[in-house]
Protein backbone atom coordinates (compact mmCIF):
# COMPACT_ATOMS: atom_id res chain seq x y z
CA UNK A 1 0.00 0.00 0.00
CA UNK A 2 1.14 3.20 -0.70
CA UNK A 3 2.36 6.05 2.13
CA UNK A 4 1.11 9.47 1.23
CA UNK A 5 2.27 11.74 3.32
CA UNK A 6 1.80 15.84 4.04
CA UNK A 7 5.22 17.60 3.83
CA UNK A 8 5.45 21.30 5.40
CA UNK A 9 7.82 23.83 3.50
CA UNK A 10 8.81 27.22 5.01
CA UNK A 11 10.27 30.52 3.93
CA UNK A 12 12.29 30.73 0.38
CA UNK A 13 11.19 26.94 0.08
CA UNK A 14 7.65 28.37 -0.87
CA UNK A 15 6.73 28.97 -4.04
CA UNK A 16 7.19 32.26 -5.09
CA UNK A 17 3.29 32.53 -6.24
CA UNK A 18 2.70 31.95 -2.48
CA UNK A 19 5.10 34.56 -0.85
CA UNK A 20 3.94 36.99 -3.23
CA UNK A 21 0.46 36.41 -1.63
CA UNK A 22 2.44 36.65 1.90
CA UNK A 23 2.09 32.98 2.45
CA UNK A 24 5.54 31.68 4.71
CA UNK A 25 4.25 28.46 4.77
CA UNK A 26 2.53 25.67 2.78
CA UNK A 27 1.98 21.79 2.28
CA UNK A 28 2.59 19.11 -0.06
CA UNK A 29 1.64 15.52 -0.66
CA UNK A 30 4.72 13.70 -1.48
CA UNK A 31 4.71 10.00 -2.34
CA UNK A 32 7.71 8.40 -1.31
CA UNK A 33 9.69 11.88 -1.13
CA UNK A 34 8.14 12.88 -4.59
CA UNK A 35 5.46 16.08 -4.53
CA UNK A 36 2.36 14.79 -6.17
CA UNK A 37 0.03 17.21 -4.94
CA UNK A 38 0.17 20.76 -4.02
CA UNK A 39 1.03 23.35 -3.05
CA UNK A 40 -1.49 23.86 0.13
CA UNK A 41 -2.24 26.99 1.95
CA UNK A 42 -3.48 25.23 4.81
CA UNK A 43 -2.96 22.11 6.40
CA UNK A 44 -6.37 21.55 6.58
CA UNK A 45 -6.55 21.28 2.67
CA UNK A 46 -3.83 18.76 2.40
CA UNK A 47 -5.68 16.41 4.70
CA UNK A 48 -8.49 16.35 3.06
CA UNK A 49 -6.53 16.16 -0.54
CA UNK A 50 -4.55 13.33 1.16
CA UNK A 51 -8.48 11.76 2.55
CA UNK A 52 -9.26 11.32 -1.05
CA UNK A 53 -5.72 9.82 -2.20
CA UNK A 54 -6.19 7.17 -0.04
CA UNK A 55 -10.47 6.35 -0.98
Amino acid sequence: MPVVQIMAVVGSAVPSVLRDQGFLVCWFLVHNGERISGPFTSRQDAQAQMQRCLV
